[in-house]
């Protein structure tokens, strides 16, 4: 739950950056909007178990700049400070979750690893008028684990209707040697005190998993609107030959409603 505020904390301090700086729209009525979201994944990377969370929010909206902030997970809050007709890019923050022992059984002996806050950038190239490769670089500042992460693919967006988009996505990640040692890896002091009898490995960087994703946007109103989205992920490498994983198999997905105030 504390890692849902701290979450729910920096999308506010970053939105409010957005509101900051967005004096280029100058003239354009300020509204907000509010909602909330429920989204399910597994306990940790790797688990065959999964957890529940959910949170309320609430962001600033200006005018035809209304979707400067793109909010697509607790880890990946976007602006888009730089747009046109071809590109758009911008910091992102966020917040990384961390492991319990009591998350799975092969994790007990291992010790904690304390979630932290995340900081990047991302970019999106638009191929087609549907189609864009995206790169995004998140790298956890705080708390155990100061790793990074590289997610790089191509996203699609189609409108259906006039209220109802769909898009997908699909794609890699790439994560560092202390992102992949720390998660995935199991040290000497670790396999002593393992109560499952983990071995000693040492997980380098690569590639650690390869994904795929879908979802649809309902606009119900001018006020309302439901997104709702689903995502399947596999381990690779180090990740999945990792002896304290459960599955390679990874699914995940998440529902949010939004409510838009003012006029």
């Amino acid at each position: 739950m504390r890692a849902i505020v701290l979450a729910g904390a920096m999308v506010l301090a970053t939105t409010g950056f957005a509101a900051a700086g967005d004096n280029h729209h100058a003239g354009s009525s300020m509204t907000w909007k509010g909602g909330g979201f429920v989204a399910v994944s597994p306990k940790y990377e790797g688990s065959d178990e999964y957890r529940v969370v959910g949170a309320p929010f609430i962001f600033p909206s200006f005018g035809s700049a209304s979707n400067i902030v793109d909010v697509r997970g607790i880890d990946d809050v976007r602006l888009k400070l730089f747009k046109n007709r071809w590109m758009v890019a911008g910091p992102l923050a966020g917040y990384q979750f961390g492991r319990d022992e009591e998350d799975g059984d092969k994790l007990v002996g291992l010790g904690d690893i304390d979630g932290g806050f995340v900081v990047g950038a991302f970019a999106g190239i638009k191929l087609m008028p549907s189609l864009i490769f995206g790169a995004s670089y998140h790298r956890t500042v705080s708390g155990d684990v100061e790793g990074g992460q590289l997610r790089f693919g191509l996203e699609y967006e189609q409108p259906i209707s006039s209220t109802l988009t769909f898009f997908g996505k699909t794609g890699a990640t790439y994560a560092d040697d202390e992102y992949m040692d720390a998660y995935f890896g199991v040290s000497n002091a670790q396999s002593n005190t393992s109560r499952a009898g983990l071995t000693v490995f040492d997980a380098s960087s690569g590639i650690k998993d390869v994904y795929v994703g879908a979802g649809v946007k309902y606009q119900m109103s001018r006020r309302w609107s439901f997104k709702v989205n689903g995502r399947y992920s596999r381990l690779l490498g180090d990740a999945a030959d990792s002896p304290v994983i459960e599955t390679e198999d990874q699914f995940s997905g998440s529902a949010n409603v939004v409510y838009k105030f003012g006029r």
